[in-house]
């Protein structure tokens, strides 16, 4: 049983809820009434509050702005019919934000301060919860560096935040996608299975590159053959080829994600072969060449499953299988879906109601 923690709270005096319109929620755009907010000092964590969303002042010489020590996550509450709401697998979210933490000389947060501080917010702002078709709370956690100093260290002092936004879906038609064999996402060795900042801005000028080409995404080749698929975009990458779950296996360089673990777990659940191994972009190739390719998709917390229409491959584009209502990707989904809004049973224990 964790310890009941003492969380200050300060309403808002003047709620945005109004302004909130469920059937057309742009992703990441409007941010609910509260955040939950705790500093880390001379040590230890501070005392915990929850106080309206808002802007915060930093030091000009703020270490994290400097030198990057900064993490996120990202996860989601849904409602179900009966108006309760649910986290999907916040412990997980908790363990790997502690491990990027680690990764990045930063404290690592208590079980109890972050389900406390997490439940406790999103308690109060319950009318933020949408629970439109295909919509959820989106919840983001971070930590940065708050050490007003010039000097590449690690900062003896953090801060801790917890925001929320509604949201809907983020992708909404199959993606374009090409093969990236210039730039690199992460190597081995590296932080790429860390949620650090640094990971993302790096990414954001090839894929823009690869958007002006007319593609959504880059699926992240190797650091240093660029022959093995990493990742795709911000999401994992899965292929079914002639019957077969197939996603990269886990390293350095690729995110753990939790969408990732919950489908194959699912998939083994149906009996499907799953592999998680070394995938080659020329094994891809070769099995949409050979028409055993039958689907491609990107998982993760925003997309959930985001399917792939095009890959670009050397200056090419294929084109892959229209997922029909029997494919891989639309079953996952659906029974994802009905295990987060309480329609399925929830056999793993994923869920945690607030």
């Amino acid at each position: 049983m964790l310890e009941t923690l003492t969380i200050r709270t300060q309403r808002t005096t003047a709620s945005r809820l109004e302004h909130l319109d469920p059937d057309h929620i742009e992703f990441g755009k409007i941010f609910s009434d509260h955040m939950f907010a705790v500093d880390y000092r001379d040590g230890e964590w501070q005392t915990p509050q929850i106080v309206p969303y808002g802007d915060m002042a930093v030091s000009p010489a703020n270490s994290a702005l400097h030198y990057g020590q900064a993490i996120f996550e990202g996860m989601k509450a849904y409602k179900n019919a009966e108006g309760h709401i649910a986290l999907f697998r916040p412990t997980d979210n908790l363990h790997r934000l502690n491990a990027s933490a680690e990764r990045m000389c930063m404290p690592p947060l208590p079980e109890e301060l972050f389900m406390q501080g997490l439940t406790q917010l999103i308690r109060l702002d319950a009318a933020w919860v949408p629970n439109t078709p295909g919509s959820a709370l989106y919840i983001r956690p971070f930590m940065f560096a708050t050490d007003g100093f010039i000097g590449v260290r690690p900062s003896e002092s953090y801060r801790f935040i917890i925001f929320t936004c509604p949201v809907g879906l983020y992708y909404n038609k199959p993606l374009r996608v090409r093969f990236e064999e210039t730039y690199v996402r992460s190597a081995e060795g590296g932080a790429g299975f860390a949620k650090n900042a640094g990971n993302y801005g790096a990414a954001m000028y090839p894929t823009k590159l690869a958007q002006q080409e007319g593609f959504h995404q880059l699926i992240w080749t190797d650091a240093s053959e660029h022959r093995y698929v990493e990742e795709s975009g911000t999401m994992n990458a899965v292929f079914i080829i002639d019957g077969k779950i197939i996603t990269p296996a886990l390293s350095t360089s690729i995110l753990d994600g939790i969408t990732r673990r919950s489908i194959l777990q699912l998939a083994r659940d149906w009996g499907l072969t799953v592999e998680e191994r070394k995938v080659s972009a020329t094994e891809i190739m070769a099995a949409q060449a050979a028409g055993t390719l039958q689907e491609a998709f990107g998982v993760g917390t925003a997309a959930t499953i985001a399917p792939i229409a095009v890959i670009g491959y050397q200056g090419h584009e294929y084109e892959l299988p229209t997922p029909g209502p029997d494919s891989f990707a639309q079953r996952m989904g659906a029974a994802l879906n009905a295990i987060r809004t309480g329609t399925a049973p929830d056999e793993h224990g994923w869920m945690v109601e607030v």
